[in-house]
């Protein structure tokens, strides 16, 4: 992922094991070339299993955990185990028919991290919306897109919300400009209902909005909107991700991801504090 688009959906257990795998066969001091030519594979396949680009087959694990010098069959048994779970589908596999490749990556990161914090410009977070202001805002993204298809999608952003009840919920901290709540977005019913879903979910323990107001004036984050997702593992940095018209692009390099957290930290104290959220919110509702 470093610095560009990712190539396909890897859950965050996956780049796991794949810096494992460059653990072990750096210690055992083997160069890409030599691990390929002792699985039969290109060095290509083995720099991809380590970046996480491709499935993890537990046939060509085990061979390389035993190439790489580990005998242990438990500790060979604990890894191909943690292979197939790896391997195992999300549940948002079921979207698969609407869910386009790129955006498969942004969920899994989504489901697996315990810190999710975000800049927003234009709308409200998906993990915020309202099937009423998700259906507005993906018909007017999606015009020629038939019914059918819309209701999947709006699905599939319900359904994603669903990490912000489970037992151990991510720390959703969201900085939203004041623009995203000022647009109207569909009849005004659908702008009061999602205000007041805010409303409900400023007052949850694991959840931070911040409204960053107009007489906030310029900011390190007017480029565009972008998410920073921490996880609980010791072994996965940080991963930002931008958004565009057509996808996205995700970066784990330490010094693209301190960019992004510099900036979310600088409008983190520009904006308006937690406990003022409510009443902003509230003040804009009654205005609509």
């Amino acid at each position: 992922m470093a610095g560009g688009q990712t190539s396909g959906a890897a859950t965050a257990l996956r780049v796991v094991l794949g810096r494992r795998l460059q653990d072990l066969r750096e210690a055992a001091g083997l160069s890409f070339e030599e691990a390929g030519r002792a699985l039969d594979v290109t060095h290509a396949t083995i720099r991809r299993m380590e970046k996480a680009q491709v499935g993890l087959k537990v046939p060509y694990i085990e061979k390389l955990l035993r190439i790489y010098g580990v005998t242990e069959q438990e500790e060979i048994d604990t890894f191909l185990a943690l292979v197939r779970e790896a391997n195992r589908p999300g549940w948002w596999h079921r979207y698969r028919d609407v869910l386009p490749e790129w955006f498969s990556a942004f969920v899994s990161l989504e489901a697996e991290a315990d810190q999710i914090r975000a800049y927003e410009p234009h709308y409200v977070p998906g993990l915020l919306q309202t099937e009423a202001y998700a259906t507005t805002v993906l018909r007017s993204g999606m015009p020629h897109a038939p019914a059918a298809e819309i209701e999947r999608l709006v699905a599939l952003r319900l359904a994603r919300q669903d990490i912000l009840t489970r037992p151990q919920p991510p720390l959703l901290w969201i900085v939203m400009d004041e623009t995203v709540l000022r647009r109207p977005i569909g009849h005004p019913n659908v702008m009061r209902g999602q205000i007041g879903r805010m409303i409900e979910a400023a007052a949850s323990p694991n959840i931070r909005l911040q409204i960053m107001p107009f007489s906030a004036g310029h900011h390190p984050a007017m480029y565009g909107p972008f998410h920073l997702f921490r996880f609980p593992v010791p072994e996965l940095s940080d991963i930002a991700c931008a958004e565009n018209l057509v996808g996205a692009a995700y970066f784990d390099q330490r010094d693209d991801v301190s960019a992004f957290r510099e900036a979310l930290d600088r409008m983190c104290a520009q904006a308006a504090p937690v406990h003022r959220t409510e009443a902003i919110l509230s003040g804009i509702r009654k205005e609509i």
